[in-house]
């Protein structure tokens, strides 16, 4: 496919590469302007051009002639132009493209068809091999920012969740466990993508140490859903962390214990507990939910009565936070486009290669990522200050004295 705008930008692009290269010549040989031969000639002079190569770039193939250089008095010389380096073959923004491609749903064995269609007939070297080498620079990225230290300011507060893959023709599903923390400035960012087996407190053992061992400091509040063996870790690690429970997982497992005519007013009375005002109202909503439902439907008062004091820890911080710590949604949502795309790609990926798919998302993500809302609330969270119902209670010269 091709049109007359596009061979226009092309021959356009390359004369002004052939410009630009002729300056850069200009300016090397005016190195050796000063030395001549005995005959009084200059002793660097130009020698031809190099054969024609075709570099890969976002209008297609642009054909590119360096310019060759030559000693009359035999001491070597070489011109190497600094726009277009030797054994060059495409533009640094199309390799930087070619990961984005594949993150965003083209699979290796579509990127030749894919990349012909945008670059033209000629677009050589840009294979499933390519890929191949492109997955394993991720696997080398992932490598360095797992072990990366956090020396740069406290996590306030984290997030965590397992992400199940469902890869086919695997005995033991990956289950990446993933936690998100926020910064003292407020700023969203992955700090754990593991691949751990089930939720086990193991396998979050682990994850936390790993934390701990990269000198990320005690958080203020922990928030996830109801899987035990990230909380039992949590209290081996670390201990002086607040939990709170998601309210999210929590609406939608309560009514699963009930029947399907019950389960909306069950929902509406459970909204009405963590949509309270005040820790007052929700506690009085919540006997009046467990009054209701436990004579009938003991499970489902069970289910709710059981993470009592953990799902209203939201309430001794920032009413500007409420929104965001009361659920597990930042994994959530960030992952609903990661398993959107992993999904295309479960069957033909492996475990580790599955990781490095969502680490690489993950880094996609966290561009798009808004702070904190009421992130300068943070700094008190930090120095102590006390909150009551959302609303601060401590005055900082308090804690001073």
């Amino acid at each position: 496919m091709t049109d007359a705008l596009t061979d226009l930008l092309r021959t356009g692009a390359q004369q002004l590469i052939a410009t630009a290269v002729e300056a850069e010549l200009a300016c090397y040989l005016a190195q050796f302007a000063d030395l001549r031969t005995d005959a009084g000639l200059a002793a660097v002079v130009r020698n031809g051009h190099h054969p024609a190569r075709p570099v890969q770039t976002g209008i297609g193939p642009v054909s590119v002639r360096i310019p060759k250089v030559r000693s009359k008095d035999g001491t070597p010389v070489t011109f190497r132009s600094a726009l277009v380096p030797p054994y060059v073959r495409r533009t640094k923004t199309l390799e930087a493209a070619l990961p984005w491609l594949y993150l965003k749903g083209i699979s290796s064995g579509e990127m030749g068809a894919a990349l012909k269609v945008l670059l033209g007939p000629d677009a050589a070297g840009l294979s499933a091999n390519t890929v191949s080498r492109l997955k394993r620079d991720w696997a080398k990225e992932y490598d360095v920012w797992k072990d990366a230290a956090f020396d740069d300011e406290p996590i306030v507060y984290i997030w965590a969740d397992g992400v199940h893959s469902g890869l086919r023709g695997e005995d033991d599903k990956l289950c990446a466990l993933v936690i998100i923390g926020v910064t003292a400035r407020g700023q969203k960012r992955f700090l754990a993508i593991e691949d751990g087996v089930r939720e086990s407190t193991q396998s979050w053992r682990e994850v936390l140490l790993s934390l701990k061992s990269r000198r990320m400091n005690a958080p203020k509040l922990a928030i996830g859903d109801g899987a035990m063996g990230f909380w039992a870790a949590m209290d081996e690690v670390y201990p002086t962390a607040r939990q709170q429970r998601c309210w999210q997982h929590k609406a939608m497992n309560v009514p699963n214990c009930l029947p399907k005519l019950s389960q909306p007013k069950a929902k509406a009375a459970i909204h009405n507990i963590w949509q309270a005002e005040t820790k007052d109202d929700a506690e009085k909503a919540f006997d009046l939910f467990i009054k209701i439902y436990e004579p009938k439907y003991p499970k489902a008062a069970l289910c709710l009565q059981k993470d009592r004091e953990e799902l209203m820890a939201f309430f001794d911080f920032p009413a500007q936070h409420w929104q965001s710590i009361r659920t597990s949604n930042p994994i959530e949502s960030a992952f609903a486009t990661i398993r959107h795309r992993t999904k295309r790609s479960k069957g033909c990926l492996s475990r580790e290669g599955m990781l490095h798919m969502m680490f690489k998302l993950g880094q996609c993500a966290e561009q798009n990522w808004r702070k904190l809302r009421g992130f300068d609330y943070l700094a008190k969270v930090i120095t102590g200050v006390t909150f009551k119902d959302g609303i601060e209670t401590t005055k900082p010269d308090q804690i001073a004295a």
